[in-house]
């Protein structure tokens, strides 16, 4: 399954355990059959049953699923500490090159290799009011390239997570509906959306360019959006364009 058969399968889905099948799907394509989405910094509305909190939904390999949970392996796993202080995605291997790690960091990486997690990377969600999720994804093989596999992965993650929130929203507290971007905000984030500047923007809109990047962060604030285009879609999906 491509992207494109995910976005089309994803749209027509309202079961949490079919979308996540088909992310595993896609990933799997991709060389990285080890998956996992939770929620770091609030209650997800909709999660599988089968999986603790802060996991949504989870395709590890059994034994490493009952020693995480059971030894409560989030409270010290480096991906769950890393996730909300970082933008981009990042591979699991490189952590230790940015960061000291303490050893119980350590060991939960080498554990997680040993069980069959590796090469592992993870896409960092940001949402409104600043919730936070994370997308991680490993491969079973010790050839596995990550990097060479990560816009594709990154993508995937975007998609199934604005996916998932569509699905979540009749559950949720209405977190979303409570996103308000002014008139401005929204003008700006429609041209991002079509791929202009923001100079291009200033000149449709006839103010200046410092203005239109003024209103774009605005956004990406309330959005919770680490990028323009990440706003942009999140706005759209969210029915706010």
């Amino acid at each position: 399954m491509n992207l494109f058969s995910f976005t089309e399968c994803a749209s027509q889905t309202h079961s949490l355990r079919a979308l996540f099948d088909l992310l595993v799907n896609c990933a799997t394509k991709e060389g990285f059959s080890e998956v996992a989405y939770g929620t770091l910094n609030f209650a997800a509305p909709l999660q599988l049953s089968e999986c603790p909190p802060p996991t949504v939904a989870v395709k590890w390999p059994p034994e490493w699923c009952d020693r995480y949970f059971k030894r409560k392996y989030h409270t010290i796993d480096p991906v769950v500490r890393r996730t909300p202080t970082l933008a981009q995605p990042f591979l699991w291997d490189r952590l230790a090159d940015h960061y000291q790690l303490q050893p119980d960091e350590k060991r939960v990486l080498e554990e997680a290799r040993d069980a069959g997690l590796k090469h592992g990377m993870s896409v960092p969600l940001f949402g409104p009011l600043g919730q936070v999720s994370v997308v991680s994804f490993a491969s079973p093989f010790d050839d596995a390239d990550p990097q060479d596999r990560i816009g594709h992965l990154n993508t995937l993650a975007w998609h199934f997570h604005i996916a998932y929130r569509e699905i979540a929203r009749p559950s949720s507290s209405g977190g979303d509906k409570r996103v308000a971007l002014s008139r401005r905000e929204i003008c700006c984030l429609r041209w991002v959306k079509e791929g202009k500047s923001s100079w291009a923007i200033g000149k449709i809109l006839g103010i200046s360019e410092n203005t239109v990047n003024f209103h774009i962060k605005n956004a990406m604030r309330k959005l919770g959006a680490s990028r323009r285009t990440q706003a942009a879609f999140t706005a759209d999906q969210l029915n706010l364009l």
